[in-house]
């Protein structure tokens, strides 16, 4: 009768185990049974690109048509801000200011002479010599002979502001990344003409998923790496989170990761010296990993 209870107590315990309700060693635990400590975010990976600071990169354009016979704008090359970079042709504008500027003198010499005629008009009119009427048609003269000169006067200021803006410069203090037109081309308004960046402004923005955005935040630290610089890694930490998300805009390196996905476009600062270039893809490690 004992042998039985003691083969049932044996069997008992067995089946337990089977089904997985046998108590477990104490000591013992598995790694999906340690929880992370509260509060603790996990890091995330994410590519991206160097890009620079906001108004640190801009190109250039003409804000006119015109001829270049200027192009100071050779890759690499240091300008200053209120450099001169590109000057169009100005021989037709020029003719044209001081065209205007004659007929502004015409102007101002008949407005001249209606004011006289227009005094002598009431001073005969004083003396009865003079109708009402002829005192109006003087006040009508000069006002008439006021407008033209007010209206060559403007024309003289147009011409000369599309004078000045025949001389392109440099609005920063930068480095040529590209040159976008040549010396004796026909551009048109708008047409970019050099393009210019503050090298040492340079930051970093990392299309993290959205799915992770709840375990980034400002001042995360972060790893930086790049290709062409095995084994090197640089130190940076999140400056900015967006407000909003939007679609990828980088191809992901790795084909298996998707492509239609929402992207918070994270600002990384550079915390040391790197020999990344504008634009440069890189990977970075956001947070503990």
């Amino acid at each position: 009768m004992r042998t039985w209870i003691v083969a049932l107590s044996i069997l008992a315990c067995g089946g337990l185990a089977g089904y997985g309700l046998a108590p477990k060693p104490a000591g013992l635990a598995t790694a999906s049974s340690a929880p992370a400590a509260a509060g603790e975010k996990t890091g995330v990976r994410a590519e991206g690109q160097v890009v620079a600071y906001p108004g640190a990169e801009v190109t250039l354009a003409s804000e006119q048509a015109g001829t270049l016979v200027r192009l100071d704008c050779t890759e690499k090359r240091r300008v200053r801000r209120g450099e001169t970079i590109a000057v169009l042709r100005r021989e037709e504008s020029r003719a044209a200011v001081a065209e205007a500027a004659a007929r502004e003198k015409e102007a101002e010499t008949e407005a001249s002479l209606a004011e006289v005629e227009l005094r002598r008009a009431r001073d005969l009119a004083g003396q009865g010599f003079y109708s009402r009427q002829a005192v109006d048609r003087a006040e009508q003269s000069l006002a008439s002979a006021r407008a033209r000169r007010d209206s060559a006067r403007a024309t003289v200021h147009r011409l000369e502001a599309a004078l000045d803006k025949a001389v392109i410069v440099a609005p920063i203090t930068g480095t040529v990344i590209g040159r976008l037109a040549n010396e004796g081309e026909t551009v048109t308004a708008g047409q970019g003409l050099c393009a210019l960046a503050d090298l040492g402004q340079l930051r970093l923005e990392i299309e993290v998923d959205e799915f992770d955005a709840g375990r980034i935040e400002p001042g995360a630290g972060v790893r930086v790496s790049a290709e062409g610089y095995p084994g090197k890694e640089w130190a940076g930490k999140v400056e900015d989170i967006p407000d909003a998300v939007v679609s990828r805009r980088l191809r992901p390196q790795d084909p298996s990761r998707p492509v239609d996905v929402r992207v918070l476009l994270v600002k990384v600062a550079l915390q040391e010296a790197t020999p990344l270039k504008l634009g440069q893809r890189v990977e970075v490690r956001i947070g503990r990993l």
